[in-house]
């Protein structure tokens, strides 16, 4: 296989794309740097510059995922900062269209297989400061009447664990065809989300 040269930043990119090629294809036994390096068509030594082990890898592919989803909600924010209604939808639509863009890296970055996550503290950073997010747009949410009121942390993880499910069936194949031919994803969406939600979502957007 002939070698390709990456930029230090772009390497590392490479073989984070490497690693989900692979978790996803052959799962986390078949994982190891070696594979990786030689998946991404580098030298066997190349992605020691980057992670010491395979966790490391697999923490940085979780890490990304989680950085990824931050992004899209944090445009959502400010294009609807001053829009409860819409804010709490489409940074919900947000998450979604992340797993439906790269279902793949969603499910490794939400599939536990990083182990002892305090060694990795920017996997815990972003992990957190999504669920901050969350539980801020759900405060507004609240005050807005959007959503009924209560600990705002404790509604965070009723919406999420809401959206996390709908997704995993959706990506694991569990709704019917017959389901999915009546309605689209957008509108299956729409009526799950709306089983938290105090007003019709249907105003929305």
């Amino acid at each position: 296989m002939k070698r390709k040269n990456y930029h230090h930043g772009d390497l590392k990119n490479a073989l984070i794309k490497a690693g989900i090629e692979i978790l996803s294809q052959e799962g986390v036994g078949a994982l190891s740097l070696r594979k990786v390096a030689g998946q991404a068509g580098v030298s066997h030594a190349a992605p020691y510059a980057h992670f010491a082990d395979k966790q490391a890898l697999i923490a940085a592919i979780s890490t990304a995922g989680y950085q990824k989803i931050h992004e899209r909600i944090i445009q959502v924010q400010e294009q609807y900062s001053a829009d409860p209604l819409n804010l709490f939808v489409e940074s919900s639509w947000a998450y979604v269209a992340f797993a439906l863009d790269e279902p793949d890296h969603f499910k490794i970055t939400f599939s536990g297989v990083v182990e002892k996550e305090k060694e990795y503290p920017a996997f815990v950073e972003i992990a957190q400061k999504n669920y901050e997010t969350l539980t801020q747009i759900v405060s507004t949410c609240q005050q807005a009447g959007i959503l009924n009121p209560g600990p705002a942390d404790l509604m965070a993880v009723s919406v999420w664990g809401l959206i996390h499910g709908f997704v995993s069936l959706l990506l694991d194949g569990q709704i019917s065809h017959i389901m999915l031919e009546q309605y689209t994803v957008r509108e299956m969406f729409l009526f799950t989300l709306g089983q938290v939600a105090r007003v019709k979502l249907d105003q929305a957007g």
